[in-house]
């Protein structure tokens, strides 16, 4: 049986003596708000190599709103659809499409998380409370960022704990095994993607706003600044943004933050906000694989989209990386022409190489995609990419009618 109360109980939470309240152990999960979580789920459990072996529906007891669980390596994806006029989810896909709402973090006690974030200025969007059940307990609280986005504090004991989840475990109380896409879970287990962890998720906000966005995160969240991109490093001949990188203190959790730039035509940034109802949010999310060629490989066979990289590119890149790379006395392991056939970036910095692909819009509007990044070494975002990257982004927009 499963017990609410809106204040969780004096119940241990297991955290360290002394730890970090906004000690950041993992993303736990990134929640989703879909117009049909069913179908969404499908989609990515088909496209992507996702498992969806946990929900909560109308028969788990779910009144209000249906919830798909998908899973792939460390990476948990939550697609929620409201059942009702009045759910959140209905009114935040009538007004900006599918998109993500949550990007939630496990700490050690999220009521502690919770009371330091907002003391830090922060704006409370759930207070703590907590779910039990003969399994264990959970206990969230939310805090609002940028948009409609927020982050939730999750803490989990009992056989909720982190990793008995990582293991296949129950997610959270209301979650029970499906069978719904068994048939598909077993096609991915037998054909893998290979996609690993979330590596970053990058959030547009409007022209002006990046600095205040900055400012939030290292004061709220206690994060600090890892890399800044001007609108000289990230610019075409039509169009240019602005970017700040931002990491928890450990450095496992990465957020970068773009603005748009002026320019002679729109950029990505600015599309992005114009069909998300003018409102910043998720812009895309970089999943981490360990083999990037075998994972654009198979999710191409899958029939995912990417952007096409120009051959003209493939022309300049190798001979740009061997300079970066030759007096460290590494090079890239890869075969180069499998890079080339695959239409896969490659960059490289003072610490290593990194290969990325993105795709294109995963829905009907332009405001969502995923990247797929394989670091060997560089912590790096592909800056060397960045010119190849948006004139990709910019035909595309071209085609849209969104340049």
């Amino acid at each position: 049986m499963t017990t609410l109360s809106r204040q969780p109980s004096p119940t241990p939470s297991g955290a360290p003596a002394g730890a970090d309240p906004l000690q950041l152990i993992d993303v736990d999960h990134v929640r989703f708000y879909c117009g049909n979580a069913k179908q969404s789920a499908f989609f990515y459990c088909h496209a992507f190599g996702f498992s969806c072996e946990q929900l909560s529906d109308q028969t788990t007891g779910s009144r209000d709103a249906a919830e798909y669980l998908l899973t792939q390596g460390n990476i948990r994806f939550v697609l929620t659809s409201g059942l009702t006029k009045d759910h959140p989810a209905s009114r935040h896909v009538m007004l900006y499409g599918d998109g993500v709402k949550d990007v939630a973090f496990t700490v050690h006690d999220a009521t502690k998380a919770y009371e330091r974030a907002v003391r830090n200025g922060g704006t409370g969007g759930e207070a703590p409370h907590e779910t039990t059940d003969e399994r264990g307990t959970v206990v969230r609280a939310s805090v609002r960022t940028y948009g409609e986005v927020v982050h939730t504090f999750v803490e989990r004991r009992g056989g909720y704990a982190l990793p008995a989840v990582k293991q296949g475990g129950a997610f959270m109380p209301g979650f029970a095994p499906t069978k719904l896409f068994g048939g598909l879970n077993e096609v991915s287990r037998a054909n893998p993607c290979g996609l690993r962890y979330v590596d970053h998720l990058v959030g547009n906000v409007e022209l002006g706003k990046m600095n205040h966005w900055v400012a939030w995160y290292e004061s709220v969240m206690e994060f600090r600044l890892f890399q800044t991109f001007d609108d000289k490093d990230i610019a075409t001949d039509f169009s240019s943004l602005m970017s700040k990188v931002m990491a928890s203190g450990s450095g496992l959790i990465k957020m970068p933050i773009n603005e748009p730039a002026p320019g002679k035509r729109k950029s990505q940034v600015q599309e992005y906000l114009d069909w998300h109802n003018g409102t910043p949010g998720v812009q895309h999310l970089a999943l981490r694989t360990d083999d990037e060629l075998s994972s654009i490989a198979e999710l191409r066979r899958r029939g995912v989209d990417f952007l096409a990289i120009p051959d003209a590119y493939y022309a300049q890149v190798w001979s740009r990386v061997e300079a970066m790379l030759g007096p460290k006395g590494k090079v890239v392991a890869e075969d180069r022409q499998r890079v080339r056939d695959l239409g896969i970036l490659v960059d490289a910095d003072d610490e290593g190489y990194l290969l990325q692909l993105f795709t294109k819009p995963l829905q009907d509007r332009p405001t969502l995609f995923f990247e797929i990044i394989c670091r060997r070494g560089s912590q790096s975002f592909g800056k060397g990419n960045f010119k190849a990257l948006f004139e990709a982004l910019e035909l595309e927009q071209a085609k849209r009618g969104n340049l």
